[in-house]
């Protein structure tokens, strides 16, 4: 009896440790938000408890209070049953580990709630220390981030510059960043703000008071979590609602999502910019591609600067325009923008180019969208390569698209069929959407319901393009790079759109 009890421990212990540092991850990597990981597990029931993460697991002090308090849920209920001889009851408590995980987090909630407020209002106590210090808000569906980057270079020509770090873009992340980072000698702080909620970057500019802001982009990344294309508007442009009257607001008119928005408010100056946009005050023009990068015009009241880039894509050209508008207003010099500007390093994962032998690699592998994707294809469409080279696209298509999710999947594929000779399309999550609108351009309308193999297309042979030629399915990031030392003839180009987070796996 005894050996059989201690079995059952280290059975249920091995267990308990699995199935809770898995859901601890997918947890985290869902903002710590039970609304939002019960929404997560309804389309994930089944554990993956081995495997590599994209994403690291931080075990944070939050993430041990909520360990402490699981594993004693986890423990009570386990023995509770033993008292009324349901034996086999206490095993099946491991299958709730993500229910219990949630009524855990929801007991220590009144304490994280506590500690919280602490911390927010230590990083107010400190920031109220430093009157002249230039806050700058920078927020957007998609080119926050470059954007931001890109500020910080530009400006540093001239400041001491402090920027929220990776993607410290959250009201918990900006008080890290203050509490930890800011100190009396910085100029300027450059505060990165995400949201997936309406009152999102109102909360983060309620505690840093911006004077200065920027909405890089306004699509439809999050529309699950913001239920409308409206409230993403609305949100993004929380930022500029909260400057001062004396503010300076910078808004990107290229961005659908922007020009469109009627919003926008006239009691504070706002600049306007853009490439092909009516109606800006600031304009890139003259793109072009040269060697090693890119080359383009920035056009103003003041004149024409012209510059040089290491960075790809009408994008990035679009960030780095909206940065300029800033680096101006701030009183940079045009001569050290322009030698900022060609010193700048593409952001890592943001189409971003190097070499492997012969073979050219895009990166746009972080967080893609359905106008930054169409942008890459672009770049890669574009580019000559020596006879023989393929332009590849590896990708697993969009997420958090909601309602649009199938028809912007189904617009990728389309677009990569007319952009590239062979399409890898990663992981089942999209598959059918993306072979939907490959299918559309590549194969003829009379066999584009012919089976198929749930790997690779099979279409009958007098088609006049087959789909087994030009796209191929796998299931793992891992087998496309396999299918790629084959498929990647020398002098071939290589596209890496997107890749998903651990919790769409």
């Amino acid at each position: 009896m005894t050996a059989l009890i201690i079995t059952f421990i280290v059975l249920w212990v091995t267990a308990w440790v699995l199935y809770l540092r898995f859901y601890l991850q997918m947890f985290q990597q869902n903002s710590n938000r039970r609304d939002r990981f019960l929404l997560w597990l309804k389309d994930n029931p089944y554990p993956r408890l081995f495997g590599k993460s994209k994403v690291k697991f931080v075990m944070t002090k939050r993430m041990v209070r909520l360990t402490i308090t699981s594993t004693l849920l986890a423990v009570v209920l386990t023995l509770a049953p033993w008292f009324f001889g349901v034996f086999w009851l206490s095993a099946l408590i491991i299958l709730f580990c993500p229910f219990v995980l949630c009524i855990a987090d929801w007991i220590n909630s009144p304490i994280e709630k506590a500690i919280n407020n602490w911390y927010i209002k230590d990083a107010r106590r400190k920031l109220a220390a430093y009157k002249d210090l230039i806050v700058i808000g920078v927020t957007g569906s998609y080119g926050k981030t470059s954007t931001k980057n890109y500020l910080y270079r530009i400006l540093s020509e001239k400041y001491n510059v402090l920027m929220t770090p990776g993607n410290f873009n959250t009201t918990l992340g900006v008080v890290r960043t203050i509490r930890e980072k800011l100190e009396p000698f910085h100029q300027v702080f450059i505060v990165e703000m995400g949201a997936k909620e309406v009152g999102d970057i109102k909360e983060i500019c309620d505690l840093v008071h911006p004077t200065i802001g920027i909405v890089t982009a306004v699509g439809e990344m999050h529309l699950e979590t913001f239920g409308s294309f409206e409230n993403i508007q609305k949100t993004k442009f929380e930022l500029i609602d909260s400057l001062p009257v004396d503010g300076f607001g910078v808004v990107n008119l290229e961005s659908p999502g922007i020009a469109s928005y009627g919003g926008i408010r006239t009691d504070c100056k706002i600049a306007r910019f853009g490439i092909d946009a009516h109606r800006v005050d600031v304009r890139a023009a003259s793109i072009e591609y040269a060697p090693g990068g890119m080359e383009f015009d920035v056009i103003d009241a003041a004149g024409s600067l012209h510059l040089k880039t290491q960075l790809l894509g009408e994008a990035n050209i679009l960030d780095l325009t909206g940065a300029i508008v800033i680096a101006k207003h701030l009183g940079i010099p045009d001569r050290s923008i322009a030698l900022a500007v060609s010193k700048i390093q593409p952001v890592e994962h943001r189409l971003s180019m190097s070499r492997r032998g012969s073979i050219t690699i895009l990166d746009d592998a972080y967080n893609s969208n359905p106008t930054g994707a169409a942008m890459a294809l672009g770049v890669l469409a574009s580019m000559k390569l020596p006879e023989g080279g393929r332009r590849i696209c590896v990708t697993p298509g969009f997420v958090e698209l909601g309602t649009r999710q199938a028809d912007a999947c189904r617009e990728l594929g389309a677009l990569a069929a007319r952009s590239c000779d062979i399409l890898i399309i990663v992981n089942k999550y999209n598959r059918d959407a993306i072979l939907a609108g490959a299918r559309s351009v590549i194969v003829d309308p009379f066999v584009a319901d012919a089976p198929r193999d749930d790997k690779i297309d099979v279409i009958p042979s007098e088609a006049k393009e087959s789909l087994s030629d030009r796209v191929l399915c796998v299931d793992t990031l891992s087998e496309a790079v396999a299918a790629l030392q084959v498929l990647a003839t020398p002098g071939s180009a290589i596209l890496y759109e997107n890749d998903l987070p651990d919790t769409f796996k």
